[in-house]
């Protein structure tokens, strides 16, 4: 519920009609200071009602009913949006059950009768006797929400300083208060704004944040006393220019904005401005300067202009114009939420109902800032409903009319033992849109959950260091036993005790990862003379310090190790740092140790998650601080990644974002249906969050049969059949009818891993335009690409495969340019350079040249 003010005093304005049309400060611009305070009267409650009904949701209403002497009346208004209303002291234990929302008031400057939630002073008259010791008696008390409201007359400059030594929050007469330079009479509005901010900047300047309705961050600029009056007064986007004076936003891009509300925030040294943005607030191609909208709000961005010009054959242009059509998408999709058991299918059905229920508001003329709107509204009401379903829905669940909510529990969901088999969809018969619905990944937290969850960690970590990780590693690994975050090499023998089988298969992958990637080496510096004169050349330098993420999780991982330590090596990175999370009781796979100790690694990190990226990223007292993370994780890892990347503090970047695992499998007529089935499961192993997919070409009844039993067969045992499970309930089948068709629909998704089981195998290379890694033929299962076949396994997930490289040796690398000019190259490029710096207006880059041509001419 919300009753803090957006700003540090209320506005008291006339009740209904009067607010229409004031004197002094107009409606609107009450409505941008968003909390005015009202006085209820007897005969007016109607009026009342119908104007909160129509306007509450612009502003943080307090209002005073001590005229009213029906407690009916009173909770009707709280009912319909009133923040907080001040009954007479004597009956506010009538009001008891809704808290802080109903507040005292008294006329004298009486602090005696205070409820423990606050108190409003009436008739507040600063020539009072006992002014002084009233003060005295507030400061000390401390009183939370303590509101004065000042007699006739009072001069409300002297009432502001009083209520600021008070700590009270003083209620000004909007009658006093003016936009108007040239009204002498009346207090300038931007004037008692300024009085609360505090500036630490020598101009005077205050931060301002700018958002949309939804509170979407669009970027930063600077206010002024004098600015803010100007976007007061035309109630738009009106900043100061640390360089150019006032700027109104949109003045000559067209791309304005109106001003809803502005704020204070809890210090008073940033402002916020509330905006209504005309097309994109950033001067790049982005809607806000921190980047795209996103989630809901891109949505509804995207149905707006939909709506005022859709692309021919737009699904969603459609939707707008057949309403029969919209109404049954949205009664279809509301019954798949409804049927919905998994999380992952529960999250993308209410996609699919938010989709639609989105388009009918649009359709309609109406905002996500109204439906948030409506929602803050429901949540201030406090008469409640019953609950119960309505007429033919509640008869359709077998819920009898006017019955009550039982509120048991749903019994516990019973393990299957049902088949295994994959969701298909026939890509002959399905549209554009079913197909890529259906081949959507599992749903991921939203990227605001995750970073809520990280950030605090990495800070922490930041501050903290080796204690904080320490801290981490106990609660999360339970290794409680670990008194350092970090094991240096030389690592102990005894550390890597392993079988030596498994020695002999490290060995093995550990050099033919080595053989391929020293392959990809440059001989030798790219140099190239672009003009008699001028020799430009590129050649690389290994990245100094690199800090390799190996997962623990649900399988461990050695593989991952060798997959980044090796060309980590091979690259010649000088200090190599791995992480991971040890064993409860404090030991690391020795697996890892093992190729830690071969790659030449300096340290591993024990530690996972958000916190060993951290300590990677900024170092510790013992963690070597790193300057590029490498290594798959979960989607806290990914999203801890991204963070630190974006820190201009850390110094530090990323290979890639990634997510959960995947394959994509294409299989003909003369695929082997057992080896086709265990590429799948080989993927559907990693996790839940894993998705599979396979592509049938051309394949008939009984040829998709077999792969179906297969893969049941097989799936059955695995001793990791239930995480199976759960991967192969959002795994697809696609049938599809030439090769081409497959190709298409592969390289719209790019999977990770993209496996051929095709005839002529090699010749589809040819057609593969996004993946991670390609397994051709019934001979290449993707484990050997897991494992030692020499191609790196640490690839691009989620569709990223569109712009990422997987993980090689130059990721590892960086490169330099030079350039090497003679006399005679200087003076054949020289003209060209000092008239493009003339364009530019960079005399000294101009000038950088010219002298050197006339030192050349004075020889």
């Amino acid at each position: 519920m919300e009753t803090t003010l957006p700003l540090p005093f209320l506005v008291s304005v006339a009740v209904p009609p009067g607010l229409a049309k004031l004197e002094g400060l107009n409606r609107e611009e009450v409505s941008i200071l968003g909390s005015p305070f009202l006085e209820a009267q007897p005969g007016i409650m109607e009026k009342l009602s119908r104007f909160l009904g129509r306007h509450n949701h612009e502003f943080c209403a307090h209002m005073d009913v001590t005229k009213l002497s029906s407690v009916d009346e009173v909770v009707t208004l709280l009912n319909e949006g009133t923040r907080r209303v001040f009954v007479s002291a004597g009956n506010l234990s009538d009001y008891t059950e809704f808290g802080s929302r109903v507040l005292p008031a008294v006329s004298k400057p009486d602090l005696s009768a205070a409820s423990k939630h606050g108190l409003l002073i009436k008739d507040f008259d600063l020539s009072s006797p006992d002014l002084d010791r009233f003060i005295a008696v507030a400061k000390d008390k401390k009183i939370e929400n303590l509101y004065i409201k000042p007699v006739d007359g009072t001069p409300i400059s002297n009432f502001i300083e009083v209520a600021k030594q008070c700590g009270a929050i003083p209620i000004l007469p909007s009658t006093e208060l003016t936009t108007d330079k040239k009204d002498k009479e009346r207090l300038l509005l931007s004037k008692v704004i300024a009085t609360y901010w505090r500036s630490d900047r020598p101009d005077g300047l205050l931060p301002t944040v700018v958002t949309d309705e939804s509170g979407v961050a669009l970027g930063l600029a600077y206010t002024s006393e004098e600015s803010i009056l100007e976007a007061l007064r035309t109630q738009g986007g009106v900043y100061q220019s640390r360089k150019r004076g006032l700027w109104i936003k949109g003045a000559t891009s067209g791309d304005t904005q109106e001003l809803v509300r502005i704020s204070l925030d809890c210090d008073n040294d940033t402002l916020k401005f509330v905006v209504r943005q005309k097309n994109r607030f950033c001067h790049l191609e982005q809607t806000g300067c921190f980047g795209d909208l996103k989630g809901i709000a891109a949505l509804e961005q995207t149905l707006k202009s939909r709506k005022a010009s859709a692309p021919e054959g737009s699904y969603t242009a459609r939707l707008f114009s057949d309403e029969k059509l919209l109404r049954a998408k949205i009664m279809e999709e509301a019954e798949e939420l409804c049927n919905a058991t998994t999380p992952e299918n529960t999250a993308f059905e209410a996609a699919d109902l938010i989709y639609f229920a989105l388009t009918k508001a649009v359709g309609a003329g109406v905002s996500l800032a109204d439906i948030e709107a409506n929602l803050d509204a429901k949540s201030l009401k406090v008469k409640r409903r019953t609950g119960n379903a309505k007429g033919k829905w509640a008869e359709k669940e077998g819920i009898k009319t006017g019955e009550a909510p039982t509120h048991k529990p749903a019994p516990p969901a019973k393990p299957t033992d049902g088949q295994i088999v994959m969701q298909k969809i026939d890509s002959t018969t399905a549209t554009e849109t079913e197909l890529r619905k259906k081949l959507q990944r599992p749903s991921q937290k939203s990227p605001d959950a995750i970073l809520k969850i990280v950030t605090p960690i990495i800070d922490e970590v930041r501050k903290g260091g080796d204690k904080a990780v320490l801290s981490y590693t106990h609660k999360f690994e339970k290794a409680t036993s670990l008194t350092s975050p970090v094991i240096k090499a030389p690592f102990p023998k005894e550390m890597m005790d392993l079988p030596q089988e498994t020695i002999q298969a490290i060995d093995i992958s550990f050099e033919n990862i080595r053989k391929f990637h020293a392959a990809q080496k440059e001989e030798k510096a790219l140099q190239v003379e672009t003009m008699p004169g001028v020799v430009c050349s590129r050649f690389s330098r290994p990245i100094e310090r690199v800090g390799l993420y190996i997962p623990g999780g649900t399988a461990v991982l050695p593989s991952t190790a060798l997959m980044l330590g090796v060309p980590a090596m091979v690259a010649g990175c000088q200090k190599i740092v791995l992480a991971s999370p040890p064993r409860s009781d404090g030991r690391v796979t020795p697996e890892i140790v093992y190729v830690a100790h071969k790659i030449g690694a300096e340290s591993i990190v024990l530690a996972g998650g958000a916190q060993a990226v951290a300590a990677m990223a900024y170092g510790t007292e013992s963690i070597s601080k790193v300057d590029k993370i490498l290594g798959p994780g979960n989607q806290f890892v990914t999203a801890a990644k991204m963070h630190v990347s974006n820190d201009t503090n850390a110094g530090v970047s990323i290979d890639m974002p990634a997510g959960p695992s995947e394959v994509l499998v294409i299989a003909d007529k003369d695929a082997n249906p057992a080896f086709v089935a265990s590429d799948l499961l080989s993927q559907a192993e990693h996790g839940v969050d894993s998705q599979v997919i396979l592509i049938a070409v051309d394949l008939d009844e009984q040829q998709l049969k077999a792969i179906d039993d297969e893969l049941h067969k097989q799936a059955l045992a695995l001793p990791r059949v239930d995480i199976v499970r759960g991967a192969i309930a959002h795994s697809v089948t696609v049938l599809v009818k030439t090769m081409d068709d497959a190709m298409r629909i592969s390289n719209d998704y790019a999977p990770e891993h993209l496996i051929l089981q095709v005839k002529d195998a090699e010749q589809a290379v040819d057609k593969v335009m996004n993946a991670g890694s390609v397994f051709i033929g019934q001979w290449t299962p993707e484990s050997v690409g897991d494992y030692s076949a020499g191609v790196n396994h640490s690839l691009p997930t989620y569709g990223f495969a569109k712009q990422y490289s997987g993980v090689n040796l130059g990721s590892f690398m960086k490169h330099i340019t030079s350039s090497n000019l003679t006399a005679d190259g200087l003076r054949n490029v020289g003209t060209a350079v000092m008239q493009l710096a003339k364009v530019e207006e960079l005399e000294a880059h101009r000038r950088a040249v010219e002298m050197r041509l006339q030192f050349l001419d004075g020889q």
